[in-house]
């Protein structure tokens, strides 16, 4: 979706009859019985239904692979082999294209992979959630997100180096969670000691976590110094200020209980808006905590194409139904529909 956005021409190749799974997981569907997941992710692209067990298709598939710039697909290892569709043999045919297989746990596995168990085996669960709940999952199936920009990323290298580098890609959504620890995997590594949760707080920060306010709550992000010093100043809390021992970051991770406390107490004098208006004023990072409708107030978003693209783009065409422009396809042939039909 994208590349799509960034105008590439996008054919989505579907099962028959079914389809993506993605068009069944819901509800809420739309008016027209799309389920709002699938809505989420398929603009911007044409589909095209094909059955892979049955021989035309399987040429069919071939002639599109002849013309394609770039194929990606998520199979399992040797699923696509199997029938006739070898990416290294459709790579030899077509010299200009790129091929990107994104897969649960790489090329050496033949496990089933989705969001939740990456999420489970690459340690963010264990680090999700309140300091002594159970594990907990990201609200949103970020690991598939991460995953599809990786890939979005691999590809474009590609296209820019196509003439010397590497034309197979291979992006798994476990090596992109176990890269999106980042500073996590690396406390873990420097310090040789497993990290564990923090709620709405920082492992590395303080202060720079949630707190509750007289009427809802907000977070505060105070990443260096000086926003420490303005911080204390528009909470009024002078003493914090003006003691010495606070005044780097690691002075105040080692007095974390005293500032949170002092904080959690001044913050639940005011209302919100308040304390936004002070900490804005300042220069101090914060937020309130908006539920995801007042969230999307702020962006140009719709319930047929989703959240307006990212990057820089735009939202072309809607997601496509089940084979929606099969036919047209199949008969005039990728290019000849691209230009002509759909230039």
């Amino acid at each position: 979706m994208m590349l799509g956005d960034m105008g590439a021409k996008v054919l989505k190749v579907e099962r028959p009859r079914t389809g993506d799974d993605t068009r069944g997981w819901g509800p809420p569907f739309d008016a027209q019985g799309q389920s709002a997941y699938y809505l989420s992710v398929n603009r911007n692209k044409w589909s095209v239904a094909a059955d892979l067990d049955d021989a035309a298709d399987q040429a069919f598939v071939r002639e599109l692979a002849a013309e394609a710039d770039i194929v990606v697909d998520n199979f399992l290892p040797g699923a696509l082999a199997k029938r006739g569709l070898d990416p290294d043999r459709l790579l030899e045919q077509n010299p200009r294209l790129i091929w990107c297989t994104i897969s649960g746990f790489g090329p050496d596995s033949s496990r089933v992979g989705y969001d939740f168990t990456v999420q489970a085996e690459r340690g963010w669960m264990a680090i999700t959630g309140e300091r002594d709940g159970e594990p907990m999952k990201v609200g949103v199936a970020l690991a598939d997100v991460i995953a599809g920009k990786d890939a979005a990323i691999a590809i474009l290298g590609a296209l820019v180096g196509r003439l010397s580098g590497p034309r197979r890609i291979i992006i798994s959504l476990a090596h992109s969670a176990s890269a999106a620890l980042v500073n996590v995997a690396q406390n873990a590594l420097v310090s040789g000691k497993d990290a564990g949760r923090w709620g709405n707080a920082h492992p590395n920060l303080v202060p720079y976590q949630l707190f509750e306010t007289a009427d809802r709550p907000i977070v505060v992000a105070v990443g260096n110094d000086s926003q420490w010093l303005r911080c204390a100043a528009a909470l009024d809390l002078g003493a914090l200020a003006a003691d010495p021992s606070l005044e780097t970051n690691a002075g105040r991770l080692a007095n974390r209980r005293r500032i949170v406390e002092a904080m959690e107490a001044r913050l639940r004098e005011r209302p919100a808006r308040q304390w936004i208006a002070g900490l804005d004023a300042a220069g101090v990072p914060n937020g309130v905590v908006k539920t995801v409708l007042e969230s999307l107030r702020d962006v140009e978003c719709s319930p047929l194409t989703g959240v307006s693209p990212s990057v820089p783009g735009t939202v072309r065409y809607p997601p496509p139904k089940l084979d929606e422009h099969g036919d047209r396809v199949r008969a005039a042939g990728w290019s000849a529909f691209t230009e002509e039909l759909l230039p």
